[in-house]
C-alpha cells in the first residue's frame, strides 16, 4: 500500500500538517493521509486532493494574520512591488507590502522573509499530497489526470519559488559569500517529494540551479505525459497547453532559449485561447477579473477565507475602483510614470491606467463609475471589481486573477528567438503588437540587446501586476530606476540599482535553519537597507 506522508511539525522544508478535507467528504474518510487503497475505494477521494491545490491559492492568514497574506495574488504582488514598474501611493495603511517595496525588515528575522517560503511550500505539499495518494500503476484514466495536474501543481511551485531564492551576483555582492563566510551562489530552494521523511527533511540542503530545473523539468514530463487524461475543464486545474506554458517558463530561466522558443509555440497551438481583445481588457465588469479569456487561472469565490475577510483578497490591494479595501483607503496601486510614458497613445493597454489631466486619453478612459473618474493620474484600472460591483465585498472580491496568460507565451517566443536572431524576434515582437495591442506600432530598434529589451518591456506592460516581470529583471540583470524627475514612487521607495537588485535574492527566516541543519550558514546575505533612495537635487 503506497502511503502518503505529511509530517506535522513546521519544517524548513515546509513540510505542514494541512486542513484536513474530511468536512467535505460525503462518501469517503480520505484527508491529507489518503492511502493508495482508500482513493481506490472512492470515487471522490483523488478529486478532493486536487481540488484542494487550486482552493490554496486563495488561502488567507496562514503565518502570522497579517494582512498581506492572501494567498499566491500576495506572492504575486511581493514580486511586482520588487520591480520598477509598480508603485504605491504612501498611507498609513500601506505597511504591508512596505517591507518588499522599500527594501527594510526582509532579513532572516523578520516574518516578512518567512511568509513567501512558507507559503510555497505548504502549496507544495498540497501537490505532494496528490502525488502520494496515486499510484501511476493502479490508478484509473482519470486518476491519471489528476497526478499529471499535481505534477503542473508542483513545478510551477517550484519554479516561481526557485527563481526567487536563487542567490545571482549584484551590486551589492558580487561574489555569493555571506555573513558566515560561506558561498551560495546559485543555490536555490531544497527540493521537497512526496516521499521526503521528516529525517531529510531536517537535513536538506538548498539545491543548486541544475539539479532544480532537472527535478522541476521531470515533474513536466510527467505532468505532460498524465495531464491529457484530465476531464475536468475548469481553467483553475491545468492542462497541455499549460505545461507547456510552464516548461517554456523553465527554459527562459535555464536561458536555453532555442527549447523555449519551442515550447511557448507549443502551448501557443495548442490553448484554445486567444490574446485578449481591447473590449475584454477594458469591460468595467469583467476586465482582468474573469477566466475566459485566459489560460489558467485562480477563482475567488464567496466562500473563500480571503473573500469573507472582506479585505485581505486580491481585489481589496489590486483594485481601485471598491469602497471596502486597501486601494480605496488610500493603498492605491500605480504604474510607474516613465513606464506610462513609453506607452504609445494609440496602445489600448495604456488606457488601464488613469490620464493625466490634458492628456488626450483623458476622455477615453472608462470607469466602473463615474465617482472614480476623478482618481489620480497613473492609477491602475486594469483589475476591475467582480460583476463592476464596487461597493459589496462578497461580490466584488469574487474574481478571477491570471496565473498563465497566452500573451505571455508570444513574448516568450519573441524574446527566446531575438537571442539568436534579433530581426526574427523584432519580427514575432511587431506581428504580435500590431495584431492584437497597437496597429500602429513600430520597433525602432535593431541590436540583439536593444530588441530584447523592447520585448521585454512590452511584456512588462501587458502583464502588469501579474507576477512576472520579477523574473525578467533578475534573470537578464536589468537596473530598476525609481528615482528619477517627476517619479510617482514616494520617496523611501526610490532606489536606482545598477543592474538587477540585491533584494531580489530572497532571504529566508531563521527558523527554517534551525529545522534543517543543511540550511545553517547557507542563507542569502541580508539586503536590507543596502541602497539609499534617490533625492532630487
Amino acid at each position: 500500500m503506497k502511503k502518503l506522508y505529511i509530517n506535522k511539525s513546521i519544517l524548513c522544508a515546509g513540510l505542514i500538517a494541512l486542513t484536513s478535507f474530511s468536512s467535505c467528504m460525503q462518501d469517503t474518510d480520505v484527508t491529507e493521509y489518503a492511502t493508495q487503497e482508500q482513493v481506490n475505494n472512492s470515487a471522490n477521494a483523488a478529486s478532493y486532493l486536487l481540488l484542494g491545490v487550486p482552493a490554496y491559492l486563495n488561502s488567507a492568514l496562514t503565518d502570522v494574520e497579517n494582512h498581506y497574506e492572501f494567498g499566491y495574488g500576495a506572492m504575486m504582488h511581493i514580486r511586482d512591488v520588487e520591480t520598477g514598474d509598480a508603485p504605491y501611493t504612501f498611507s498609513d495603511y500601506g505597511v504591508w507590502f512596505e517591507n518588499w517595496l522599500c527594501n527594510k525588515n526582509i532579513g532572516q528575522d523578520y516574518s516578512v522573509a518567512r511568509y513567501p517560503w512558507k507559503y510555497y511550500y505548504a502549496l507544495i505539499q498540497k501537490a505532494n499530497n496528490v502525488i502520494g495518494a496515486l499510484d501511476e500503476t493502479t490508478s484509473t484514466k482519470e486518476q491519471l489526470g489528476y497526478l499529471g495536474a499535481a505534477y503542473a501543481f508542483r513545478a510551477m511551485a517550484y519554479l516561481d519559488i526557485a527563481p526567487m531564492y536563487e542567490f545571482l551576483p549584484n551590486e551589492i555582492n558580487s561574489t555569493g559569500k555571506n555573513s558566515d563566510g560561506n558561498d551560495v551562489m546559485g543555490l536555490t530552494v531544497p527540493i521537497v517529494t512526496e516521499k521526503t521523511t521528516l529525517e531529510e527533511a531536517r537535513n536538506n540542503p538548498r539545491a543548486d540551479k541544475a539539479k532544480m530545473a532537472e527535478f522541476i523539468l521531470s515533474d513536466l514530463e510527467k505532468a505532460e505525459k498524465y495531464v491529457p487524461n484530465l476531464t475536468y475543464e475548469s481553467k483553475t486545474l491545468p492542462h497541455l497547453a499549460e505545461v507547456y506554458g510552464l516548461q517554456a517558463r523553465l527554459y527562459m530561466w535555464q536561458e536555453n532559449y532555442t527549447k523555449a522558443k519551442e515550447a511557448a509555440r507549443k502551448a501557443i497551438n495548442t490553448t484554445a485561447t486567444s490574446p485578449m481583445t481591447e473590449s475584454q481588457c477594458l469591460d468595467t465588469k469583467t476586465g482582468f477579473n474573469t477566466l475566459s479569456p485566459w489560460m489558467w487561472g485562480s477563482q475567488q469565490t464567496s466562500e473563500d477565507r480571503t473573500v469573507t475577510s472582506g479585505i485581505i483578497n486580491w481585489t481589496s490591494f489590486m483594485c481601485n475602483e471598491q469602497d471596502f479595501g486597501y486601494a480605496s483607503a488610500g493603498v492605491s496601486t500605480m504604474i510607474d510614470k516613465s513606464m506610462y510614458d513609453r506607452i504609445s497613445n494609440s496602445d489600448f493597454r495604456k488606457q488601464e491606467f488613469v490620464a493625466p489631466q490634458g492628456s488626450p486619453l483623458a476622455s477615453k478612459i472608462k470607469f466602473v463609475n463615474k465617482k472614480y473618474s476623478t482618481l489620480p493620474a497613473y492609477y491602475s484600472l486594469k483589475f476591475r471589481p467582480n460583476e463592476g460591483n464596487y461597493s459589496t465585498s462578497k461580490t466584488a472580491a469574487a474574481a478571477a486573477y491570471p496565473l498563465m496568460r497566452v500573451e505571455e507565451m508570444y513574448f516568450i517566443e519573441a524574446e527566446a528567438a531575438a537571442h539568436a536572431n534579433p530581426v526574427e524576434g523584432k519580427q514575432l515582437l511587431e506581428d504580435f503588437m500590431k495584431k492584437y495591442r497597437d496597429a500602429d506600432y513600430s520597433c525602432n530598434v535593431s541590436s540583439k540587446d536593444d530588441v530584447v529589451e523592447e520585448i521585454v518591456f512590452q511584456k512588462r506592460v501587458e502583464l502588469w501586476g501579474e507576477g512576472r516581470t520579477f523574473y525578467d529583471i533578475k534573470r537578464l540583470n536589468y537596473s530598476v530606476t525609481r528615482g528619477y524627475e517627476g517619479t510617482n514612487y514616494y520617496n523611501t521607495s526610490r532606489f536606482n540599482t545598477n543592474g538587477r537588485p540585491a533584494w531580489m535574492n530572497f532571504v529566508f527566516h531563521r527558523s527554517e535553519s534551525e529545522n534543517n541543519t543543511a540550511l545553517k550558514g547557507y542563507n542569502n546575505p541580508d539586503p536590507s537597507k543596502c541602497y539609499t533612495p534617490w533625492t532630487a537635487k
